[in-house]
């Protein structure tokens, strides 16, 4: 048997990438991650085409923000959470599953709760402001990889550099 044969993927260059758990609706909800103790992503505005929108909640204390790319706050954002983070809720669940955005945010997933509406009902939130351009600077770079010609490579970019032996 060769060395790489069944080597754990933490040992190697490249990560498996999990699917979706179904397919989500890319043109409403082009980005949406779970880091940074929150729930976030990129939502694209309903009524015009140019604007879209960095919606988050923290989990935990499940504080809610919805401001454009250049910090302005959302109008449907009146002490509760917009159309804008129930879009962003419901994608979530798309992506992640119920059970592992419920999770992450700490909402008690038990008793029927199936959709990101329903986990929104469970948000005992309030309005905490949070910067946007960190998500929206991710969500640029994520961009930046989709105009990247295909091949199954290394980036160099993505290259990760171990510490042992650095500088030694």
């Amino acid at each position: 048997m060769l060395e790489t044969e069944h080597v754990p993927w933490e040992r190697r260059g490249l990560a498996p990438v999990l699917p979706a758990v179904r397919p989500r609706k890319l043109a409403k909800v082009p980005f949406v991650e779970l880091a940074d103790g929150r729930l976030q992503g990129v939502v694209s505005s309903g009524s015009d085409i140019e604007r879209v929108y960095v919606s988050s909640i923290s989990a935990g204390s499940h504080g809610f923000n919805c401001s454009t790319n250049n910090n302005r706050p959302c109008g449907g954002l009146r002490g509760s959470p917009c159309k804008h983070l129930y879009a962003l809720l419901d994608e979530a669940v798309l992506q992640y599953g119920v059970e592992r955005v419920g999770r992450y945010l700490r909402i008690d997933v038990t008793g029927g709760v199936q959709t990101g509406a329903d986990l929104a009902r469970r948000l005992d939130g309030h309005h905490e402001p949070t910067p946007a351009a960190v998500v929206f600077s991710r969500f640029l770079r994520h961009l930046a990889y989709l105009e990247l010609p295909a091949a199954d490579g290394p980036l160099p970019e993505l290259q990760w550099f171990p510490a042992t032996g650095a500088g030694r």
